[in-house]
């Protein structure tokens, strides 16, 4: 539910149609800047909110972009700058030390793990896993949209295989890492 909850402001521009997407980009700022609202009353830091601050300040741009500009090539392009600011903000958060997805991580894993290597760890190659499918669906969209196949049912599934692939991932390494623990554990107690 966590990674769900992040990337909504993604699916609400994603969803709405493109033809709207002045709309669909203050939707989507709406819905970012309500989730870090909601999100820092309950608890939240900000290290468990990079992507939806990020999804924020790229929304505001978008939709001052397109609302100045409704006709803008900026549209055309929306869904790779999309991908591409992903992979950036996921970058960052790779290169300043603190991988995005290590805040969501905590919100579900006891603090006597945070500062354990194998959990950091574990989070640096999740967060790499994303930062490089964002990057791969920026450029594969960029070349869609290039050839004038954007907002098409390839660049769809493109944008929703960017998501789905390292959300997979997520799920089955974390399984796998978890599993190994356990049976570390196991070993260890005999």
């Amino acid at each position: 539910m966590s990674y769900l909850r992040t990337f909504l402001p993604w699916i609400v521009f994603a969803v709405i149609p493109s033809g709207d997407w002045q709309w669909g980009a203050l939707a989507a700022l709406v819905v970012a800047v309500a989730l870090i609202a909601q999100q820092r009353r309950a608890g939240a830091g900000f290290d468990a909110l990079v992507i939806e601050a990020g999804s924020a300040v790229f929304f505001a741009v978008l939709a001052a972009i397109a609302f100045a500009d409704p006709h803008s090539g900026v549209h055309d392009y929306s869904a790779a700058l999309s991908s591409g600011t992903l992979a950036v903000i996921a970058g960052m958060s790779l290169a300043v030390g603190r991988p995005f997805t290590l805040g969501i991580a905590k919100r579900t894993t006891a603090r006597e793990y945070w500062t354990m290597k194998p959990f950091i760890r574990t989070n640096v190659i999740i967060t790499a896993v994303w930062t490089g499918a964002f990057a791969v669906t920026a450029v594969v969209l960029a070349v869609l949209d290039h050839a004038r196949h954007a907002h098409t049912t390839p660049a769809v599934l493109v944008q929703i295989a960017g998501f789905a692939v390292p959300m997979v991932f997520t799920v089955r390494y974390v399984a796998h890492v978890q599993a190994k623990a356990r049976a570390a554990a196991g070993q260890s107690a005999r």
